[in-house]
């Protein structure tokens, strides 16, 4: 695969060569506004480690996970990189100890450019850096979804622009001393696809899969 050229693709973000009118970028749902309502009412506390995403990061028990009440559930189901650059500023109030940010799968099924998901998430780490400097913000891979499974046609064959996001993420990451996490190696089959041990659905994951999550952020001894 031809290796990606972050700040190409910013320019033509920036250029306006783009033609946002045929972008499918909606966000609020109903459950987005519910959800964005009952985060804003609650109370900020110190050192909070926050889990941010779409339904991937929604689902998860994540204090529990890790039996610790600092760490903190911000994902929100169908929820994209608009969505999240819409609300950063209720995730950045309390200034946390960390971000895991997860987000991009929505945005693929609806066809956004993988350029512009890419300037999304950078602008979502700028933005961190600018607004709570001492956060540390990790970046984790989307993950591969699984064909075999019928019930969300749209997330299916896009395997492509998750492996072009996620390069294009690893780069920045290594450019700008961020840390990046690979979780799409980890839950891949030999054919690469969403390994059927860790979903049902082929694009959210089971039980397993979030401890296999874990796993992997114990090994890079990130939590």
């Amino acid at each position: 695969m031809k290796r990606v050229n972050v700040l190409v693709l910013l320019v033509v973000l920036l250029s306006g060569t783009t033609n946002a009118q045929i972008i499918d970028s909606n966000y609020r749902t109903s459950y987005y506004e519910q959800k964005v309502s009952m985060f804003r009412l609650l109370p900020d506390t110190k050192d909070e480690i926050i889990f941010l995403g779409n339904s991937i990061t929604d689902i998860a028990e994540w204090t529990e996970i890790w039996q610790n009440p600092k760490v903190k559930n911000r994902g929100i189901s169908t929820d994209n990189s608009f969505g999240v650059l819409a609300r950063l500023d209720e995730v950045l109030a309390s200034k946390p100890a960390k971000i895991f940010l997860m987000i991009g799968i929505n945005d693929i099924a609806k066809n956004v450019p993988d350029s512009i998901i890419i300037a999304n998430i950078i602008k979502i780490a700028e933005r961190v850096r600018r607004s709570s400097p001492a956060t540390q913000l990790i970046i984790q891979s989307i993950l591969p979804t699984n064909p075999v499974f019928t019930e969300f046609p749209r997330y299916q064959h896009k395997d492509i622009h998750i492996r072009f996001v996620n390069q294009a993420l690893q780069e920045y990451c290594t450019k700008k001393k961020l840390i990046f996490v690979d979780l799409y190696s980890h839950f891949k089959d030999a054919n690469g696809h969403l390994s059927a041990n860790y979903t049902n659905d082929g694009v959210h994951i089971n039980g397993a899969g979030y401890f296999l999550w874990r796993s992997v952020l114990k090994k890079m001894k990130l939590l």
